[in-house]
């Protein structure tokens, strides 16, 4: 089939950016059918493709079901291979859920209906999907959003009588050929960026390991040994007896982490109406709006995320809040620096979550937190460990930052 222009189409008309010479302005239902039938016997084996079986993004990928055509045929689009699918409903047309339908079984499929179905007419298929996965096209479908708000779905006309682009037939190839070039080097650039910020990550790890076992910085024999200060905190403190720490410099000691801290609750306020719009990370991430019930806590308080995929992470309020269920306040012995105890809370992170019986939310074990063997320096040597770490972490944080 072969498509008829209108004559004399200035090839700038009705195409909101500039196109080069030689190309012109279609409407899409000039380039493509819409939403075709199949007409095939009903023991044929096809694809079957529901919305999550198309990938979001730019790779136009997608998974199929086999089923027979009769149990398929009827409340679902139709499509066979070639065609292009595109997602109408809010948000995986934002989302980029588009895709090129290839290695159906039989040649054919049925799927979802709110996809739509784009059968290209004499045009290089994959040259439209990249136009369809656009900025541009994104922000036309986005305008005459219809229906109500989580059921929206973009107007027909999108697909229709949207004005497009229609370069001439080899330089779709061509176009296609040099995107295709540019995402394979972003790609790697992808794999290269992932791999350097494990390495990063696995380089803070080190660096605290060898932090909490005394080999980042020297020791001063004039420090005040670490069982003074203990002693401080709890005058029955007996030293540890522990094989893993055999090796810890002098003047250092060993003691269970809920001596040094406690996770508890934020003072309970009765009565007391507080309107904070800005606090973040004190209820699910959300903002705490006119609450007048819950724990509260001033700014400046220690917050850890005691459930979630972050659990054990801590964070520090930036004003005064409300403090939601999925938060503890961590509270640390003003005898130890608060920075060094945070250090050795992260570098336990992983190991301290696990999943709650009958959920996949993980959260943080309080049982083995509290029991976590800290090996304790002098004071002072806690605050040269602390600033010897961040000032390694902030080269570290540039070379994430540019990545």
């Amino acid at each position: 089939m072969f498509i008829t222009l209108k004559p004399h189409t200035p090839h700038y008309e009705n195409v909101p950016f500039e196109v080069p010479e030689g190309w012109q302005s279609v409407p899409v239902s000039e380039l493509f059918c819409l939403n075709p039938k199949s007409e095939i016997t009903d023991a044929t084996s096809v694809g079957f493709i529901p919305m999550a079986c198309v990938n979001d993004g730019f790779s136009g990928n997608h998974q199929f079901e086999e089923r027979i055509w009769k149990e398929v045929k009827k409340g679902y689009c139709h499509f066979q291979n070639g065609d292009i699918g595109i997602a109408k409903i809010s948000p995986c047309f934002e989302n980029l859920k588009s895709t090129i339908f290839q290695n159906l079984p039989n040649n054919y499929g049925a799927g979802t209906t709110e996809l739509v179905i784009l059968r290209p007419l004499n045009i290089h298929a994959k040259f439209y999907l990249y136009l369809f996965k656009s900025q541009w096209y994104i922000s036309e479908g986005t305008k005459y959003f219809k229906g109500v708000v989580g059921q929206q779905r973009v107007h027909k006309g999108i697909f229709t009588d949207l004005q497009i682009p229609l370069p001439p037939l080899v330089e779709q190839y061509r176009i296609v050929a040099e995107i295709e070039k540019w995402f394979a080097l972003i790609d790697q650039i992808e794999q290269g960026k992932t791999g350097l910020q494990t390495i990063v990550m696995q380089t803070k790890s080190k660096i605290l390991d060898l932090a909490i076992h005394g080999k980042l910085v020297p020791q001063d024999p004039n420090d005040e040994p670490a069982f003074e200060l203990l002693k401080r905190i709890n005058p029955d403190f007996t030293p540890c007896d522990n094989g893993h720490y055999t090796q810890l410099p002098d003047g250092w000691a060993v003691a269970p982490m809920q001596m040094l801290c406690s996770l508890i609750d934020g003072e309970k306020q009765n009565g007391i109406e507080r309107i904070n719009l800005d606090v973040k990370y004190l209820r699910g991430e959300r903002d705490a709006k006119t609450l007048t019930s819950g724990k509260y806590v001033a700014a400046n308080s220690l917050l850890i995320l005691v459930d979630g995929e972050n659990s054990g992470e801590v964070f520090r309020t930036p004003i005064d809040g409300y403090q939601g269920s999925t938060f503890k306040l961590l509270s640390i012995n003003y005898d130890m620096n608060t920075e060094y105890v945070l250090q050795v809370i992260n570098l336990h992170r992983t190991i301290l979550r696990e999943n709650k019986v009958g959920s996949a939310i993980p959260h943080l074990n309080k049982k083995l937190f509290k029991a976590i063997e800290v090996p304790i320096p002098p004071y002072k040597e806690q605050q040269r460990i602390v600033e010897a770490a961040n000032k390694v972490f902030m080269s570290l944080d540039v070379i994430m930052g540019s990545l």
